[in-house]
């Protein structure tokens, strides 16, 4: 995007918006170091930071506040770049970058790598995805989708246990 067509949309130009995520509410702790270390990556890029949306969710939860937030940014135009850790704690899939993209907003991933509990994070995706289902096919209270959930998570667990011998 060309500096006239920034000013032009009233885009400053170095804007930039930290987000971060975290699954669960005991990773609290992995949130607020995402934060910080976010906040110095950003400072020694020389980016202004109008704002850290932060969410404890899932990756594949489309509902999540910050994430919500993020896309009032990306659309108004007042952002240039968006900073996560990993990509994964934007979204599961990297359906996002295009709609970025068309708004003139790119995506600056700091670490290339998976995160350490990678594993984890998918272990809770997955689950999340056969509630989802289970609770559309049976209802959301319904014993057959608690049935279902609970198999997949012995399942998980058996194989942890496995994995382990």
């Amino acid at each position: 995007m060309s500096e006239v067509t920034k000013l032009l949309k009233g885009k400053i130009a170095n804007t930039a918006v930290i987000y971060a995520r975290v699954s669960s509410a005991d990773q609290k702790s992995d949130l607020e170091k995402q934060v910080e270390y976010l906040k110095e990556y950003c400072s020694a890029k020389g980016y202004t930071v109008i704002d850290v949306l932060t969410d404890i969710a899932s990756g594949l939860n489309e509902k999540r506040r910050g994430l919500k937030k993020l896309f009032e940014y990306v659309v108004s135009g007042e952002v240039e770049v968006v900073v996560i850790s990993y990509k994964d704690k934007l979204t599961r899939f990297g359906y996002l970058e295009g709609f970025f993209s068309s708004h003139g907003v790119r995506i600056e991933v700091v670490f290339g790598g998976e995160p350490k509990n990678l594993r984890q994070e998918l272990i809770k995706d997955l689950i999340a995805i056969v509630t989802s289902f289970a609770g559309r096919l049976y209802g959301m209270r319904s014993h057959k989708k608690k049935k279902v959930v609970e198999s997949v998570k012995r399942a998980i667990r058996d194989c942890q246990t496995d994995s382990k011998v």
